[in-house]
């Protein structure tokens, strides 16, 4: 086991279930104004927040390049918030800016396989969220955590907090994203019938319609993804048929922009064909995923791949098989 993940795992159990509870427990303190420092005016935090928002908006290929720039301005924002001058509401609004960067930048991090660091980034982004009173942004952070935890393998420290998240959030895409990745918690765990709720769940909440606005963080989730997630939820439980409905339905769906979510489906398509034993195929959507892994820049994506190596290790008298493994080997 790397250095990282051990180190995650260490901090996901001192850690995430007391992230979740305090979340939801606690009432922060009122915002207050620093004594001196700069004051931040309306227009250098509509300023800020444009920013921010163009950054925590870059696609995954071009994030890579621009996460220096979304550290430092996580950090004018950080620096702000200790020492500048500013309204409640300015307060209000600081503190939701400072928790959606640290999300950002969070996410990152985890697609670099630096698992401490990203962990670091969304408890602060949950104490923001927190003290910003957001309990949807709050959500969103508690659903990154328990996505890390089911991703390194940890899925039973992943119900408790989107539980909670699913307590305190009411807009429906919010919702169903949050049983949806609970019910890839309890398929891992091989717990059909609590998988089979949550799914029928997060089925009927993307269906519902409401006038409000999706948050921000859940606003990617689509009939796409609940097809791919419902599939892979069926490979974990051993329903290789109907996964691969399910994935390749998914896939379908999903739009041309999401090359990170697709080279990850298709790196889930790559296991279910492996699993019915089509091979050649199993070879293309293999090879097509760690080409999109390795140009966005997204490590743990790469690594998803490679742990189709020893699926295909059996196969080595199959054309293009020796070089695939020789291409997981160098990657």
């Amino acid at each position: 086991m790397d250095r990282e993940r051990r180190t995650f795992l260490t901090y996901s159990a001192l850690a995430l279930a007391g992230l979740a509870s305090q979340w939801a427990e606690l009432e922060p303190d009122r915002l207050t104004a620093a004594a001196d420092g700069t004051h931040v005016d309306e227009e250098l935090m509509c300023w800020l927040e444009e920013t921010g928002t163009k950054l925590s908006a870059l696609p995954t290929e071009k994030r890579q390049y621009m996460i220096k720039m979304a550290q430092a301005h996580l950090d004018t924002v950080t620096d702000l918030l200790e020492g500048g001058r500013f309204s409640e509401p300015t307060g209000h609004r600081l503190h939701l800016l400072a928790s959606s960067l640290a999300s950002t930048c969070g996410w990152y991090r985890f697609d670099q396989g630096q698992h401490y660091a990203a962990g670091k980034l969304w408890n602060a982004a949950l104490s923001n969220a927190h003290t910003a009173r957001d309990r949807d942004q709050g959500a969103g952070v508690l659903s990154d955590f328990a996505y890390q935890a089911i991703w390194l393998g940890k899925p039973e420290s992943a119900v408790e907090p989107l539980s909670q998240a699913l307590i305190h959030t009411r807009h429906p895409t919010a919702r169903s994203a949050l049983h949806l990745r609970r019910a890839r918690a309890h398929a891992a765990m091989g717990n059909a019938g609590a998988c089979h709720q949550d799914l029928s769940a997060a089925e009927a909440a993307l269906l519902t319609d409401t006038p409000d606005p999706a948050p921000s963080w859940c606003r990617w989730m689509s009939t796409a993804d609940l097809a791919v997630d419902s599939g892979q939820c069926m490979l974990d439980l051993g329903r290789t048929q109907e996964a691969r409905a399910r994935i390749e339905e998914g896939l379908s769906l999903l739009p041309r922009s999401r090359d990170k979510t697709r080279g990850v489906f298709r790196t889930y398509e790559a296991r279910s064909l492996l699993q019915a034993r089509e091979v050649e195929q199993a070879l293309v959507v293999s090879n097509e995923s760690l080409d999109v892994a390795q140009r966005i820049g997204a490590d743990r994506c790469v690594k998803l791949v490679r742990d189709l190596g020893p699926a295909f290790r059996p196969y080595k008298s199959l054309d293009g098989v020796p070089e695939f493994l020789e291409r997981l080997r160098s990657c």
